[in-house]
Formats: structure tokens, sequence, C-alpha cells
């Protein structure tokens, strides 16, 4: 894998290169070396032990075909210098013979079992440091809660991972239909022909650019940021010497770094239609509450103006036209507080209903095939929030923030205790399917039919 699929820190070892081979003959010269010296002092000295060490190191750290290779030569040699006849491949003794074909079958063994170890140590560490890549990029998103954070982080972080220029574009209602959220290594604007590419990723939802179809007019690649909802971006790479950023077998990396991004990128959808959700819902909390007050408040003081109009006319003591005048207008005024009163905001106080589940938000119950279910304060607010917003996916943190309060968005595990109990308690649906669905890594949401 080359630099311009991932840093320095997590590509595979080199291959063998002419200097590992060169290391390998210099330990079976020195191997014949030591080996001529002490045979001459011990006749009966296992020579052929020594060209085992060799055979290792080439496995080791040259690769399988460097270490087979050295399991030649090491018969070859030990067959030469310490077989009779001496100085010759021949071999006369049967006993020789074993030894050196021993020797051929231990070293091609050996060299076959410690080649295949190195190199699934080398795919171990490589995967490794893949997925600590990949978790890395997703820690860094982690903090972010708009879509422009997002793009910033992610840019910068694609420019470093694959070591080239990187962006992150958007859709656009205006031609030619992209923007530019943020850019990395340099990158601070975009031609209108790379936006023009740029929008045929978003609205193809398929890879395009330099090298891809419809690549003739751009140096960049875009890679669409693709969710269940749709294409929410395009990530745009290019190098500076035209070549095509992302080798092919850097393409996975790409497509897993991109999926972390969908997620952060959904994440923050949601995390904002639920800040909307909470902002609607404390102005009707406020509206219902100013006409609470008109109708506690204010109209008993009308009637009180009005029963004093009416106490001046009888004894005549004012002028007639300006009480009359008072009069029509208190009762404007009265008539207008009793519209505001009956104001029904909600426009529907009929229960929800959700297969053998109905819910009464306004009377706070709940019921299963017509039988009353006991739920905690905090479980039916959760049932409630899930039931005002059916069909649609609510965070783990607006869900904590609407129930528990700002202070409880990390507590997850609170969350989870009310749902187990939501569904131990309300079971499933008509026809068995689960009443409240887990999106992993995002939320919950209430299913609105059995689909």
């Amino acid at each position: 894998m080359n630099q311009s699929t991932l840093p320095a820190f997590a590509t595979l070892p080199p291959r063998p290169t002419w200097q590992s081979a060169g290391a390998v003959v210099a330990m079976l010269a020195l191997a014949t070396g030591i080996g001529a010296a002490m045979a001459a002092r011990w006749e009966s000295f296992p020579v052929v032990l020594l060209y085992l060490p060799p055979v290792l190191a080439a496995a080791t750290f040259a690769g399988r075909w460097p270490a087979l290779l050295a399991a030649v030569a090491a018969t070859l040699v030990s067959n030469f210098f310490f077989t009779e006849p001496y100085y010759t491949l021949l071999i006369h003794s049967p006993g020789d013979a074993v030894t050196a074909a021993m020797l051929l079958l231990v070293g091609l063994v050996t060299s076959h079992l410690v080649s295949s170890l190195r190199v699934q140590a080398e795919l171990a560490a490589f995967h490794a440091t893949r997925n600590a890549t990949i978790a890395g990029f997703a820690r860094r998103l982690l903090p972010c809660s708009d879509e422009t954070a997002i793009a910033k982080v992610a840019a910068a972080q694609l420019a470093s991972i694959f070591a080239c220029h990187a962006c992150v574009v958007a859709a656009a209602t205006e031609p030619p239909g992209a923007q530019l959220l943020a850019g990395a290594a340099g990158v601070d604007r975009l031609t209108p022909a790379d936006l023009a590419v740029a929008a045929q990723a978003l609205g193809s939802g398929a890879a395009t650019g330099r090298g891809i179809a419809g690549g003739s007019l751009t140096d960049w690649q875009f890679h669409p940021v693709r969710a269940a909802a749709g294409v929410l971006a395009a990530a745009g790479l290019a190098r500076s010497d035209g070549a095509a950023p992302v080798a092919e077998d850097g393409l996975s990396l790409l497509d897993n770094l991109l999926d972390q991004m969908a997620l952060a990128l959904e994440r923050a959808r949601l995390e904002s239609l639920g800040r909307e959700n909470i902002m609607l819902r404390g102005r009707d909390d406020l509206r219902s509450a100013l006409l609470g007050s008109i109708g506690t408040d204010i109209r008993p003081r009308l009637l009180s103006i009005a029963a004093a109009v009416r106490t001046l006319q009888r004894a005549g003591s004012a002028d007639g036209e300006v009480l009359h005048a008072i009069a029509g207008e208190t009762a404007k005024l009265s008539g207008f507080i009793d519209n505001l009163a009956d104001l029904d905001l909600t426009q529907d106080q009929d229960p929800l209903v959700f297969g053998e589940v109905a819910i009464d938000l306004y009377r706070r119950t709940a019921t299963r095939g017509g039988a009353a279910v006991h739920l905690t304060p905090k479980e039916f607010a959760v049932l409630a929030e899930l039931a005002r917003n059916a069909g649609r996916v609510l965070s783990h943190r607006y869900l904590l923030r609407a129930v528990w309060g700002p202070a409880h968005e990390d507590h997850v595990d609170y969350l989870r205790v009310s749902i187990t109990a939501l569904r131990r308690k309300l079971g499933d649906g008509t026809g068995g399917w689960p009443l409240i669905v887990n999106e992993p890594a995002v939320g919950y949401r209430l299913r609105t039919d059995a689909s």
C-alpha cells in the first residue's frame, strides 16, 4: 500500500530488497566459516545445524521466497563443504543423503511456517492500525454539533490520512448545485467546474471526478456521503501532481471513514430537529400559560369594570354616553378573552393509538389492549416524546435533554433503563412487530405500522 492511500504509520512493511538478500548470503558464509572451524576440531559436530539460523532469519526478515532460497542454498553449501566427497555436490553415504534431505525439508517447512506467521502478524498490525484510524476519525467527529463543524474536522482528517488536498461540499439550491462547506491543506475555494462535478456526485450518489466518470473537467474526486435519508454531503480529494488521490486498495478505508461522517451528519441533523422541537414545545407551553393567565387574571378585572359601569349607569352620576361606550368596549374585550381562553392549541386531544397501545398525552395515561399500564413519570415522558414524533428517530441527547434536562445529556443509561421498562410493559404492536425501535448509535423511534 503506497503513501497516497494511508499515512506512513499505517502501511505494510516493505518487501524484501537486495540488502536483505545480501544479509542472508553473509549469514550463510558466516555459518560456513564457523562450521569449517569447528569441524576441524570436532569431526562429529553436526554442522548442518549451523544453517538453520540463516534460514529462520531469512523467513523472519525477508519473507517466504528468500527463505526458500536460503534453505536450498544451505543444503547445497553444507553438501559442498562438509559432505564426502568434499567440494562436490555428490553424496556417497546414504546417511549423508538423509541428512541433506532433512536439512532441506526442515529449512523448507520452517521457512514456510515462519514467513506465514510474519505475514499474519503484518496483516494483524495493519488492520489494527486501520481500525485505529477509523476510530480516531469518529472520535474527532463526536464533539461536533453542526454540519459546518463536522465538515471542517472531516476535511482536515481526510487530508492528513490520505496526504492530499481535501474538502467537503453540500447541495445548494442555486447553480452549479453545490457549495463548499470546508477545505483543508490550502483549499479555500472551488472552481465552477469543480462544483458542477461535485453536484453530479451529490445528485447521483456515485463517486465522480479524476479517474472516474465525469472527471475530465476537474482534478478532484468527489465521493458521496450517504445515509438512510439520502446523500448528505460529498468529500472531495485531490493531489497536486494530478494523480488519483486514493489508490484502489484504499477505497475501503475511505468508505468506512465516509460512513462515520454520515453518522455524524445524521446525528447533528436529528439533534437540530430535536432542539427545534424543544423550542416549539416551549413556545406552546408559554402560549398555554399566557392564555391561562388571561382567563384567571384579566377576565375577573374586566367583569369588575363592567359591574362598576352598570352601577354608575344606574346611579346616573356620570355621562351616560361615555358609560355606554365603556360598557360596549368592555363587552367586546370580554368576548375576545373568552375566545382566546377557549382556544385549543393542541387541536386534537384524542389518544394516540399504535396497534394495541393507546397513549393519552393530556390525561397522561397509557393502555394496552384496553387495560391501564402503570408508567413512572420518566417512562411516560419518554413515551410521550416518542408518540409526539411517531415515525421519526429521536436522538439519545434529544430524549435525555427533553425528559431529564440538559445536565443529563450524556447519561444514556437512564434512557436505556426507561426504554427497557416501556418495552416490557407495552409489549409489541399488532402483528408482533416491535413498538419502540432502536436505531444503532443514533436513538429510538416509535413505529406507526408494521413495515
